[in-house]
């Protein structure tokens, strides 16, 4: 909850014999998750549309993200849900690629190995595809695209041409560490 309320926020609806009714409750939903540390600071999580679990973790798409585009050949990040019988939603990235990279095998495998060391073990991404990302009229990512997408995918059984799993290399490959 924010205090004190926020300026913009309007104080209620208009009756229909012209009053305003107020609202009665005093929180703000925004949809936005945030952790505020012992100093009142807010750090910004994702949204709570976004987070999801995987293995009884929740998981936030944006952490992942931020990991992703770290890496030299990822140019843009979406991360979303992949249905998983073990672990009932795995991370699936997709991703675009800088030029000059090639969306294959040995690229998703440095990717994949960056994510191991960088991200702890029930965080990091399992699944990657090579694909373009859908978006919004003003350029924002539309993950409820991707997250149905892959749900429909993974219920009929498919995997995409440029799709890769983190399960497709061996430990030696990925540099040994679980």
């Amino acid at each position: 909850m924010l205090e004190p309320r926020p300026t913009g926020l309007m104080q209620g609806y208009q009756g229909e014999a012209g009053g305003v009714a107020a609202i009665d409750k005093p929180q703000y939903r925004t949809g936005d998750v945030a952790v505020v540390d012992r100093d009142g600071y807010l750090t910004y999580v994702g949204r709570a549309d976004d987070v999801f679990k995987s293995s009884d973790y929740r998981i936030s798409p944006f952490e992942l993200e931020s990991v992703l585009i770290e890496h030299p050949a990822v140019a843009e990040a979406a991360v979303v849900p992949s249905p998983d019988p073990i672990r009932l939603a795995v991370p699936k990235a997709f991703l675009v690629l800088t030029s000059g990279h090639a969306p294959d095998r040995q690229t998703a495998l440095s990717i994949f190995q960056h994510c191991r060391a960088a991200l702890a073990p029930f965080k990091r991404v399992r699944r990657l595809e090579f694909a373009d990302l859908p978006k919004t009229i003003s350029g924002k990512i539309r993950r409820v695209a991707l997250r149905r997408a892959e749900a429909a995918n993974q219920r009929g059984g498919k995997r995409a041409s440029l799709e890769f799993w983190e399960d497709d290399f061996s430990e030696n490959e990925l540099g040994g560490r679980t």
